[in-house]
């Protein structure tokens, strides 16, 4: 069984995001031992500049460092590559077939990673062109690492 651990910085306010996202991760454990991780993003002023944000990232991908379980590293970002569910499925099931028992899925705060952070990662993930929240993109990759598994034990879940 695959060790999953999702890191996001921030907590889930929404009832209804939380609920969810508990909803997914409870289905997933069915085929992966998921962990989640909230971590405390770091404190800007309301309109930092380029080099508050660039410490303020570094900052954060120590706090990952630490937060982060040794597994395949994959990073949300917009620079990523794009997934059908099918194909992050059949990423997930490749690792599995070599060996890889874990994998860190990881998002970042208001202002994404550090670059330095992203070059540490083995893959780099983007969900979609489009922005999204980032309470929503969890719930949202919650769902879709769950689809992923599904896809892979051949359930009906995935039509």
């Amino acid at each position: 069984m695959m060790n999953v651990n999702l890191v996001a910085f921030g907590k889930l306010k929404e009832k209804f995001f939380r609920d969810a996202c508990e909803e997914y991760v409870r289905r997933l454990s069915a085929y992966a031992k998921i962990t989640v991780k909230e971590i405390e993003p770091a404190f800007l002023p309301k309109e930092p500049s380029r080099t508050l944000i660039d410490a303020a990232l570094e900052s954060e991908a120590e706090k990952l460092r630490g937060a982060l379980k040794n597994g395949y590293k994959i990073a949300l970002c917009v620079e990523g590559k794009q997934l059908s569910s099918e194909e992050l499925a059949l990423k997930l099931e490749k690792l599995g077939g070599e060996g890889i028992s874990a994998v860190d899925f990881i998002v970042g705060s208001s202002y994404g990673l550090s670059e330095n952070f992203k070059k540490e990662c083995d893959f780099r993930l983007s969900m979609s062109p489009m922005t999204f929240p980032h309470e929503l993109a969890r719930v949202m990759l919650a769902e879709q690492i769950y689809r992923a598994f599904s896809i892979i034990g051949n359930s009906k879940y995935h039509k």
